[in-house]
C-alpha cells in the first residue's frame, strides 16, 4: 500500500521586490530562491507530519536562468520518497511574471510560457514521533 504523502505538491508564489536586487540588471542572488525552497519545504513538513521540519541538504541544484527584481516566482516542492524521518523533495522555481521596466516604470507581463529558473532535490527531516 503506497503512502498518500508521496506525490504531495505544495506551491508558493512570491513577488521579488526591487530591494532584493543584488547585481547589475536587477539580478537577484541564487540564495533568494533557496530561501523560497525552504519556505515551501516547511509547508510540506507541516502537511505531512505536523511539524516545520528542518532542511538536511540540497542536491543537484541547477541555476538555469536569472531571477530579477519585479519577477513573480512560483516554487513547487513535491514529495518523491518518504523515509522514517526524511522526506525527499523535488524542487522547482519558475518565473511566471516579469517586470518590463523597458516599457515603463511599473510595467510587467504575465509570461505565456513560464521560465524554469532553478531546480533541485532536497531532503528535509522531521522529529521521530513514534
Amino acid at each position: 500500500m503506497s503512502d498518500p504523502r508521496v506525490g504531495l505538491r505544495v506551491v508558493h508564489r512570491r513577488y521579488v521586490p526591487y530591494a532584493h536586487a543584488h547585481y547589475a540588471g536587477q539580478l537577484v542572488d541564487g540564495a533568494y530562491v533557496l530561501g523560497l525552497f525552504g519556505d515551501v519545504a516547511t509547508e510540506v513538513c507541516i502537511r505531512t507530519d505536523g511539524d516545520e521540519g528542518l532542511f538536511a541538504c540540497y542536491d543537484d541544484v541547477q541555476f538555469l536562468a536569472p531571477v530579477r527584481a519585479g519577477d513573480v516566482v512560483e516554487v513547487t516542492a513535491e514529495v518523491r520518497r518518504l523515509g522514517r524521518r526524511s522526506r525527499d523533495l523535488a524542487l522547482t522555481a519558475l518565473v511566471v511574471c516579469r517586470g518590463r521596466s523597458d516599457q515603463g516604470e511599473s510595467a510587467a507581463e504575465l509570461l505565456t510560457k513560464p521560465i524554469v529558473v532553478v531546480t533541485a532535490r532536497g531532503v528535509v527531516v522531521v522529529p521521530d514521533r513514534g
